[in-house]
């Protein structure tokens, strides 16, 4: 087995490997537990207070990048031990396959025109407000939610693990599973959780970037358009990072995205990514083969700057 170096890419190639063929673990998901044990710490420090939401943002994340430290200086001069370790991490961080598999359910549902079946569905994509939604808005939230996804699930914990192996891979799966939890504006959230948001915007700065440059690379003949969308309308979307990879997407579709969405009876103007028409479930298909090529794509990105 080589050096650690060569080992941690290894790891990296096998745990995305092992994603793609077996997805999340069935049971005992590590990411579910971390949840947990998130929600009952919530419980005994919330108060309606950025101090305290920066002192749970902290404890969480720091734990977890902790024993991802520990880990990585266990297996400092361990190369076959550096190995499995970052392999274990990667497959429990990614969630690639996850995120195909949901999109391409919702693309049978709309092709099936069971609306009743995929506004349900969606909320295994995202906190948005299904109700009424017809098909091309079920559309158009699932392409939506494959392109930001493919962000946060596949592009920035592979690039974290590239740069900062272990703790990164495991501290930025922490972050951002946080911002999913009480990264919210709403009233018990607006300041609990700003640390959370913050943070997660922070980790994912370089990521979402690098995402949609990839994304670009990826769009084969498309390339001039979406390299196009990207910088016109990257900016346009109120998060500092999900409009990048979703107007990428866009314009690698060839459709339009973006528009007014309900979360909890709050609406909110996510801006207008693309110039083409509103997604249907032909191309929600096609974002997940593009999700998957910018995936892989990442992967060799990570392996180039592993350490």
């Amino acid at each position: 087995m080589p050096r650690c170096r060569s080992s941690q890419a290894a790891g990296l190639v096998a745990g995305y490997a092992a994603d793609v063929v077996f997805g999340d673990p069935r049971t005992g998901h590590p990411v579910a537990a971390f949840g947990k044990a998130a929600s009952a710490l919530e419980q005994r420090l919330w108060s309606d207070s950025r101090f305290a939401g920066m002192a749970y943002t902290g404890i969480c994340a720091g734990t977890v990048t902790g024993a991802g430290v520990l880990v990585q200086r266990f297996t400092r001069n361990r190369p076959f031990a550096r190995f499995v370790a970052t392999a274990v991490a990667t497959w429990v961080v990614l969630g690639g396959k996850g995120l195909a598999h949901e999109g391409t359910v919702m693309a049978g549902f709309l092709d099936d025109a069971d609306l009743p079946s995929a506004r349900q569905r969606l909320s295994h994509l995202c906190a948005r407000d299904a109700t009424g939604l017809e098909a091309p808005e079920l559309a158009r939230a699932a392409t939506e939610s494959i392109a930001e996804n493919t962000s946060d699930a596949v592009i920035a914990p592979l690039l974290w693990g590239g740069v900062a192996g272990i703790p990164g891979l495991l501290g930025y799966r922490a972050l951002n599973t946080l911002d999913a939890m009480v990264g919210y504006r709403s009233q018990r959230y607006e300041k609990f959780g700003w640390a959370s948001a913050r943070a997660d915007d922070v980790a994912n700065l370089v990521p979402s970037r690098i995402g949609a440059l990839l994304t670009v690379l990826c769009a084969g003949k498309s390339a001039g358009r979406a390299w196009r969308i990207w910088r016109r309308d990257g900016a346009h979307h109120p998060s500092p990072n999900a409009g990048q990879v979703e107007s990428a997407f866009a314009g690698a579709l060839g459709v339009r995205l973006g528009g007014v969405n309900s979360y909890g009876g709050r609406s909110e103007d996510r801006g207008t990514l693309g110039d083409g028409p509103t997604p249907t479930a032909a191309d929600l298909r096609r974002s997940v083969g593009l999700s998957r090529m910018v995936g892989f794509a990442a992967l060799a990105v990570a392996v180039a700057v592993a350490r």
